[in-house]
């Protein structure tokens, strides 16, 4: 059932339901953790953007960052959408920041 939805009195408050996943990205030097938060927008704009997904993590870091989102009338389609672009790009760890010359 989706009762939370009545508790939006006005669509400008863009109420939504969290949805959690995680997935595991191998990069070059091994593994990392990527959290994936899907919203579900008791309202929405389009019909097609009842869903959004964004994952927690940045890749392609070191030419043009990207963040991997992802938007369907679905749950399933949000989150497939989302999956599609994690899998697109590399995940590049960054060097460590050069040290601060001493004083």
């Amino acid at each position: 059932m989706n009762d939370w939805k009545f508790v939006q009195k006005d669509s400008s408050e863009a109420l939504a339901k969290l949805h959690y996943f995680s997935v595991t990205k191998k990069h070059a030097s091994g593994e990392i953790e990527a959290r994936i938060t899907v919203k579900e927008f008791a309202t929405a704009k389009t019909r097609d953007m009842l869903f959004v997904a964004t994952a927690d993590l940045e890749l392609n870091q070191k030419t043009l960052k990207f963040q991997p989102v992802g938007w369907s009338e679905t749950l399933m389609g949000a989150l497939a959408e989302c999956m599609r672009n994690l899998r697109k790009f590399e995940y590049e760890e960054l060097g460590e920041s050069a040290a601060l010359p001493a004083d």
